[in-house]
């Protein structure tokens, strides 16, 4: 057996617009210039405060974190309430989900920054619970790049480091792969440019999901046979 653990936003679902709309208005609420979009692409992956601690770093004054936190949160679920709201998957997630899922050897986890909530709202929208063998939060686990998520999957699925394949957009993805001793694929979609992954170890970075069966059957493969 082996498992592929996905990211959430920026890997299986393009939440960007949602995500950066949602930081300008917890900023404006507590009177704060609202960070640049290539700021706040750049944090996404990580749990709130700590994402929260490194956008307000650039303030003079002292800011609240907690106060930003609960603003952003409550922005996110007043956008989410709107009928018309969506974060739609990237081109290819479903398919690959379905190809894992009908692979008698392969396990589906997810890791991420999204608070369980989050996680819950995704998986309802685009029909895909009961899809996840196990689901690492930001809620219960420390912060990307900790490997506690990778650690914590790998005990639930009952494979070890090796059988582990974390996919990723960010280099958050990657350290806590490495970190866990696990492999780590970056996807050239997301939010931190392809030579950041590949610099900060990922074994491949793939342009699409139609890439990614036999890149995964490669390394777990390759590790099966050493």
């Amino acid at each position: 057996m082996y498992l592929v653990l996905f990211d959430c936003d920026g890997t299986l679902v393009d939440s960007q617009n949602v995500i950066v709309l949602a930081m300008e208005r917890a900023f404006l609420s507590v009177g704060l210039t609202p960070p640049a979009r290539e700021a706040v692409l750049s944090i996404i992956g990580l749990s709130l405060p700590n994402a929260m601690t490194r956008l307000v770093s650039v303030y003079a004054e002292e800011v609240s974190i907690d106060a930003l936190v609960e603003a952003y949160r409550g922005a996110f679920f007043e956008m989410r309430s709107d009928p018309g709201h969506t974060e739609p998957l990237f081109p290819g997630a479903r398919e690959i989900l379905d190809t894992f899922a009908a692979d008698d050897e392969a396990l589906i986890g997810m890791a991420t920054g999204k608070s369980r909530r989050g996680v819950e709202a995704i998986l309802a929208q685009h029909d895909l619970k009961g899809r996840f063998v196990t689901i690492q939060t930001a809620d219960t686990s420390a912060s990307k790049p900790h490997p506690e998520m990778v650690l914590k999957a790998i005990a639930d699925a009952g494979v070890g480091p090796q059988e582990t394949v974390v996919v990723g957009d960010t280099t958050f993805d990657i350290e806590m792969a490495r970190a866990a001793k696990a492999h780590a694929v970056g996807v050239s979609w997301g939010y931190h440019p392809a030579e950041a992954l590949r610099l900060s170890g990922a074994a491949n970075v793939i342009d699409n999901f139609a890439a990614l069966r036999d890149v995964v059957a490669s390394l777990v493969r390759k590790d099966a046979a050493v």
